[in-house]
This record gives C-alpha cells, sequence and structure tokens, in this order.
C-alpha cells in the first residue's frame, strides 16, 4: 500500500479558531460533533459533511447558536484524520464502471471504483474497498478493490472488518516496511559501551504460551545473604523507532496493538515486534531498565534508571513458572521462587496501601486450523502472571516518580501519566446502597477507606452467589483509566505517579515515557508541546482497541454456540434493562440476552433499577444481576454479533418464592441497569449514539 493510497487529501477551509471534536453519525443521517470537555456537541446536517465520515476527526464552523439552550449548528470544513479508510461491502458493476456499496448502518456515500482497481472483483460479490481519494465533499469518492470475500473467509474477513470499523489499518504502507528493513540487525560495539552490560546476570522472560513478542524480562543477582539486585528490562523500542521517521508516524496513528481471538493487529511491523526487540533467548538485545537493590521483604535501598543491554537465558512460559511454583522444581527454580516470595509481598503491601484487589475473567478460544472456535478456556490469574505484573508496577512506578521530580523554571515538564480518578460520588451512591442489601458496609469518609471498603467486601464475597454481581458493579462504578499530563495519582493501583514503560512493543505511550526519561536522565529534559494532545489520542485509540476486542469476542462467542442452537446452559443474569436480561454462561462465559416478550407467558416484568432487576407484576418473580438461571440458546447472529436466549423453568421451581417490590418502575430505553450515568451539560441524550456495553 503506497502512502497516496493511505493518507488522503484533505479539504483546507476554515481558520484554526473553528473547533475540533469527533463526528457521530447516527441511524437517522443527522451528525453530531462530539467536542472535548463539557463544550457541547455541534449539531450537523447531512447536505454540511463535507466528505466526512463517521468517526472522523473534523473541523467545523458554527454557523448558527442558540444562547438560550447553547445548542450549536454548524457545517464541517475540514476533515484532520479518518478513522477509517477500508470498508466491507458489494460490487455493483456496469460496462464501464463500477460502483461500491458500503454494508453500514451509517450514511455514507457509494465509492466510484475504475475498473482497472476492481482487482479481479465481479459484479454483487462482497469485498473489501478502500478510500484513494475524495478532495470534494460534493463528489462521489473514489476507491480500490483490496479484497474478494469468499464463503469460506467470512470468519476471516470479519474480524478485518472489526478492525477496520475501529480505525486500525490492515496493513503497513510500503514505506513503513521498508524502513523497518533498513534498520540493522547487528548491535554494535559502539552502541553496547554507551549502556549498562547485564549480559553475564541470569536473565529470563515469562510470557504466554503463544507470544512472540517479548518485550520485557528479569533479571536476578544476589549480593548479599539477603540483598539481591533485580532488574526489569524493557525492550528499547524507542532506539529503532525515532521521532519524525515513518515507523513513529505510523506507530502513533495506529497507538496500540489489537488482541483479537486468532489475530494480533500489531502497532509495528513485525520486524521491530518480532526480530529486533523481542527479547528473544540467546541473543544480545537493548533494553531499557529499571535495576532495583532489594531484600526479600520487598524493601528497596537503591534503584538505578537507564539503558542496558541483554542476554536472556531462558524463555518461561507462564505454565512453566507455575508449575515451578507448585513443584518447588524446574530451570532456575531458587531464582523464581525467590522472585515469586517477593512478588506476593510487594503485592499484599499495595492492597494494604489502599490498592483496590478487582479480578476480571478473562476467555481464550480453542480455534481450528480454519480459525473456527471448537472451545472456550477461561483464564485464571496465578501467581505466575501476578509475579510478573508486581515487577511491572514497580518499574512503571519508579519512572513516574523519577520524572515527576523534574522541573523546568519551576514547572512540572509535559509526561504521559496514566492515570485514574476517584470513584464518581453519583455513581458510587447506588452500587453502596445494592451492596448494602448483601451485609456490606462502607466507609466513604475518604478515598482510602473507600478503597479499604471494596478490598473488603471483594474478600467477603468470594465464592458466594452474588461475587459476580457485586464485582461487576464494582468495576462500572470506578472511573476509565487514562493518558494525561495531569498528574492526579492513580486510585485503583494507589499510586500518586504512575506511567506505562513496561511494554512499547504494543503501546505508543510507553516510548512517549521511554523518550521523556531518556532526556531527564541526560540532564536535558524535552518540552513537548504536544504531549497532551498525543496523551488524548492514545486514550482514544485504547478504546478503539477495547471495542474492536469485545467485538472479536462476541463474534467467536456467536460463532461458538452457532453449532449448539436448542442446547441448554447453566448461566449468571450478567445485565438487565426494560427489555430484558443478559446471560453469561457459567462454562463458556458467553452473554446472550433473554427478551421480556419470551417472558410475556410467564409474566408481565417491569424494570426495578434500585434493585438491579426485572420484576413481574403479578407473581413478584425476580431476574437480578448475579441469579443463576437456566437458558436455551434460541438465535445467533453473525453478522450483528448478537445471542439470543430463552429461559428455561427448572422442576420443581416456587415462582412466588420472592415478593413483589412495592414500586416498579417502567422501562427508560434500551440501556442496562447499572450505575446511572451523569449527562453532561449541552450535549443529547447518550444513549442514541452508544452501543450496548
Amino acid at each position: 500500500m503506497s502512502k497516496k493510497e493511505q493518507k488522503q487529501p484533505r479539504r483546507k477551509a476554515g481558520t484554526a479558531n473553528d473547533p475540533k471534536g469527533i463526528l457521530e453519525i447516527t441511524r437517522s443521517g443527522l451528525g453530531f460533533v462530539v467536542m472535548p470537555g463539557d463544550s457541547g456537541d455541534i449539531l450537523v446536517r447531512p447536505g454540511n459533511f463535507n466528505s466526512a465520515l463517521n468517526g472522523d476527526t473534523v473541523r467545523v464552523e458554527v454557523t448558527k447558536e442558540n444562547d438560550r439552550n447553547g445548542k450549536r449548528e454548524g457545517r464541517i470544513v475540514e476533515v484532520l484524520t479518518r478513522k477509517q479508510n477500508e470498508f466491507v461491502g458489494h460490487i455493483q458493476l456496469s460496462t464501464n464502471y463500477a460502483f461500491f456499496v458500503p454494508d453500514t448502518d451509517k450514511p455514507m456515500p457509494d465509492l466510484y471504483i475504475p475498473l482497472e482497481n476492481l482487482n479481479g472483483a465481479k459484479n454483487k460479490e462482497r469485498v473489501i474497498a478502500r478510500i484513494t481519494n475524495w478532495e470534494n465533499g460534493s463528489k462521489k469518492p473514489e476507491g480500490t478493490v483490496v479484497q474478494v470475500i469468499h464463503a469460506e473467509d467470512e470468519s476471516n474477513i470479519a474480524m478485518k472488518e472489526i478492525l477496520a470499523e475501529n480505525g486500525f489499518p490492515l496493513e503497513f504502507p510500503d514505506e513503513v516496511l521498508e524502513e523497518a528493513e533498513r534498520l540493522p540487525d547487528i548491535i554494535g560495539e559502539d552502541e553496547i559501551s554507551k549502556r549498562k552490560d547485564f549480559r553475564d546476570v541470569l536473565t529470563f522472560t515469562i510470557d504466554p504460551v503463544d507470544a512472540r513478542d517479548f518485550d520485557d524480562a528479569l533479571s536476578i543477582k544476589k549480593l548479599t545473604d539477603d540483598l539481591y539486585e533485580i532488574g526489569v528490562h524493557i525492550a528499547d523500542v524507542s532506539h529503532f523507532v525515532v521521532p519524525e521517521t515513518e515507523l513513529d508516524k505510523e506507530g502513533y496513528h495506529r497507538a496500540t496493538s489489537v488482541y483479537l481471538p486468532d489475530r494480533v493487529n500489531p502497532m509495528l511491523p513485525e520486524r521491530i515486534s518480532n526480530e529486533l526487540c523481542s527479547l528473544r533467548p540467546h541473543e544480545d538485545k537493548l533494553t531499557f531498565s529499571a535495576v532495583f537493590e532489594m531484600n526479600t521483604k520487598g524493601e528497596i535501598s537503591r534503584q538505578w534508571l537507564g539503558r542496558t543491554v541483554i542476554h536472556s537465558n531462558h524463555r518461561f512460559t507462564y505454565e512453566d513458572v507455575q508449575q515451578i511454583i507448585e513443584t518447588k522444581q524446574g530451570p532456575h527454580e531458587n531464582d523464581v521462587l525467590l522472585l515469586n516470595t517477593i512478588a506476593q509481598t510487594l503485592r499484599s503491601e499495595r492492597f494494604r496501601k489502599g490498592a483496590i484487589n478487582f479480578s476480571s475473567t478473562e476467555v481464550r478460544f480453542k480455534l481450528d486450523e480454519k480459525g473456527k472456535p471448537v472451545g472456550i478456556v477461561v483464564k485464571e490469574s496465578k501467581e505466575s502472571h501476578q509475579l510478573i505484573e508486581e515487577f511491572m508496577l514497580l518499574a512503571n512506578k519508579a519512572v513516574a516518580e523519577t520524572v515527576s521530580k523534574v522541573k523546568v523554571r519551576q514547572k512540572d515538564i509535559p509526561f504521559s501519566y496514566r492515570v485514574h480518578d476517584r470513584p464518581d460520588e453519583q455513581k458510587l451512591a447506588p452500587f453502596i446502597a445494592f451492596a448494602t442489601k448483601f451485609g456490606h458496609r462502607f466507609d466513604i469518609s475518604s478515598p482510602e477507606n473507600i478503597a479499604s471498603s471494596f478490598n473488603a467486601m471483594l474478600e467477603a464475597v468470594k465464592g458466594k452467589p452474588e461475587q459476580h454481581v457485586l464485582e461487576q458493579l464494582g468495576i462500572r462504578t470506578m472511573a476509565k483509566a487514562f493518558y494525561t499530563t495531569e498528574n492526579i495519582g492513580h486510585y485503583g493501583l494507589g499510586f500518586e505517579n504512575y506511567c506505562h514503560f513496561t511494554s512499547p512493543i504494543r503501546r505508543y505511550p510507553d516510548i512517549l515515557v521511554h523518550r521523556v526519561l531518556e532526556s531527564v536522565l541526560q540532564k536535558k529534559p524535552v518540552i513537548d508541546k504536544k504531549m497532551e494532545e498525543k496523551n488524548k489520542h492514545c486514550s482514544e485509540q485504547e478504546r478503539n482497541a477495547m471495542d474492536a476486542e469485545r467485538a472479536g469476542n462476541k463474534y467467536k462467542q456467536v460463532e461458538f454456540l452457532k453449532d449448539h442452537l436448542g442446547e441448554e446452559f447453566e448461566g449468571v443474569v450478567s445485565g438487565v434493562a426494560g427489555f430484558g436480561f443478559w446471560v453469561e454462561t457459567v462454562e463458556h462465559k458467553c452473554e446472550g440476552l433473554v427478551t421480556v416478550t419470551s417472558l410475556i407467558d410467564y409474566d408481565d416484568f417491569r424494570l426495578v433499577e434500585g434493585d438491579y432487576a426485572l420484576v413481574g407484576r403479578r407473581s413478584g418473580r425476580k431476574f437480578r444481576m448475579g441469579d443463576r438461571v437456566t437458558i436455551r440458546v434460541v438465535a445467533a447472529n453473525l453478522t450483528k454479533r448478537q445471542l439470543d436466549f430463552e429461559w428455561v423453568i427448572k422442576a420443581g421451581l416456587d415462582q412466588d418464592e420472592r415478593q413483589a417490590p412495592e414500586s416498579i418502575s417502567k422501562p427508560r430505553g434500551r440501556e442496562r441497569t447499572g450505575v446511572p450515568a451523569k449527562p453532561k451539560a449541552g450535549t443529547r441524550e447518550k444513549s442514541k449514539r452508544k452501543k450496548k456495553e
């Protein structure tokens, strides 16, 4: 793919004073430019899109302003960046020309496809097409066919479509690949001489069994009877990815790798991620390291940050390390067990100081040779995972603390902090009221006491029926972590200073952190005036990646249960709304919807928000979050990535065992109950343009 194809000309109009935001187009065809902060959205009518598409970052000229209610209307004058350049649809072929008709529920014009750009596509065939030219919003955009979709490729294409929908390129531009290939394989002695040499220190990596990009390693060396030098070594991606190069621009554009069930869409080409920077065993590698002198209690007496060179002695999988922890036998067992002892001490101390011990369930799909799921495995967080987690947290914290102390003209230097705000009181209140029904008390006198109350509750509910619902609702009360120059601390981890330093192969903010840290160590701090803009972009791309990963998992869940139509499974109610309730199967963690219309023969169910439940008017029968139910799989729609379940009555169930509540509220739209969202001033109802979470 050439640079000309990847980057579209943008219409230069308006001024830098015109507001900038993200265009969101509703199914009705109206657009809203969503502005940062609470400045309110700007309405844009279809004739004023000027070649902008849903999700694009645009500049908008305000043409009408209502002083009484603050509502504004405008027209788009410039497309700054496109969220999506590639689309799935079908070809309409005539004698002398062709058009690509996109499969999307968002208004979008067809693409004109010159016959020489059909790439073998025939009339009515489904294809992936890319926009190549759209200079004027009043004309049809031009495009080219990237790939013809065959029936056996449906799953593969679905994953590509998910990536494209969320703005992630499917290929690297030729210029980026060529630049990566020109990077040298051999580490010169001149470069090694500038670094601290750890090649003679025992070093190893611990990663998933199918990992190929090893971006972190641990080293350990005994200094005295109870003093050890422990190194956290991170791939020195910033040595290879230099500012303003094509590699850097592409890495920043993507900002993150995306992990789907059957593939990784990497932030950087494999030449970087799997070869030059991957800390493969028995190879010299360039690293950026945080080195700690500490005892077995995790008490740090000295730390050092800087660039290094390492030579990994062994590649462990998590399963390998877990076996050593459990059996006390295996390669380098004494060192592994010592590191695990220190990690568990650090973990306990972290929770004692206010970190919240939330745990989330992840699944891994067993795929056949064609990528079809044949099984689902629930992944557990074991001590081997926690070993790596604690030392990565330690390094991230140490780097953030070091940079936070640096001032230039009495001001903090721009940096990419990873922050997490305190819980919002309006979100916390209904959760506390719900938790109280299970006998849990919350001390809300301070943020520290709130965290302590959360941990006490999470410990108390282990193994109980309400564990799942309280964990899930508790997570929903929390703010979302993000990147910013404003260091407000990380509430969930209980850290005053925190950043992401340990995964530069797959996260662009880590590269930014490496660059700033190096400038600080050289006593020449870099003042990047665009750092906050970069942080916002990385946060947005992280959200897009999470949306893609959820969609990919959902597709594979539907694909898996499509072969189990009519079968019954035990499940847990995972969400409720006025139109039904969601159930997550216990065995496979697949989620589907039971609609109230399918319950009409049993009772007339209404939503009780405060109880997170659907309640029958006559029987008082409740379907509440966390309840165990039996369901039957009745439909699996791959196109919509939706599962439909039916509730199955089990023999002996007493339908009148629960009393109806005194007040029952009416359904409010197609939202789950959970923590009510606080509407922003000047914005329309967000639920109209949000997907069901």
